[in-house]
């Protein structure tokens, strides 16, 4: 073998060993930054689904609340430890809150905003803080609800997710509520009302 045929042999070794070299550090390179994005989509992930949690559960407190302080529907609790329950809850959805700030992209953000706003109408409202009516009450909960859809839907968005969970796919939902106490007093005279 003459000489520059093994500086040929040479140079072709050398090129094989820069090329596999280069593959597998932007292969690794690759991998590493999809687990990364990975990690932080399990982190959204599980921030926005904490955060919904724990503003439906302040939320049930506070229809709890309101409906003891009407006289709809008497709790077993008195009225001071379940405003102690939601002013736990509050500050539970607060912190939540904080970990959509840290991870949440902007849409999500925002949407997070609009839902704590409304959630605190509804707080405001069962604790006596804000008055209003029963009708009142009943859209301050639904606004609450439709936010929740939003946060939803700008979640999914963030997170790649395909679908969606509002617009022409799915109907519009409504509260669910029981029978007026007409209509309850109608069911006892001809039974249950089916509609």
């Amino acid at each position: 073998m003459s000489t520059s045929e093994q500086l040929l042999t040479i140079a072709a070794v050398l090129l094989g060993a820069l090329t596999t070299y280069v593959t597998n550090y932007w292969t690794e390179r690759q991998r590493i930054r999809r687990e990364l994005l990975t990690r932080w989509d399990d982190r959204k992930l599980s921030a926005y689904e904490n955060y919904v949690d724990r503003v439906r559960a302040a939320v049930f407190l506070a229809v709890e609340l309101y409906e003891h302080r009407e006289g709809i529907r008497l709790s077993d609790d008195p009225e001071p430890q379940l405003r102690a329950q939601l002013a736990d809850a509050i500050r539970l959805q607060g912190r939540a809150f904080e970990r959509i700030m840290l991870l949440a992209g902007d849409e999500v953000i925002e949407v997070a905003h609009d839902l704590n706003a409304a959630s605190r109408e509804v707080d405001w409202q069962a604790t006596g803080k804000q008055p209003g009516t029963l009708d009142d009450w009943r859209e301050r909960n639904r606004a609450v609800f439709r936010c929740i859809n939003a946060l939803h839907e700008a979640a999914r968005v963030d997170l790649g997710v395909s679908g969606s969970v509002i617009g022409d796919s799915h109907q519009d939902r409504d509260l669910l509520l029981p029978p007026t106490r007409r209509d309850r007093s109608d069911q006892s005279d001809h039974g249950p009302v089916m509609g």
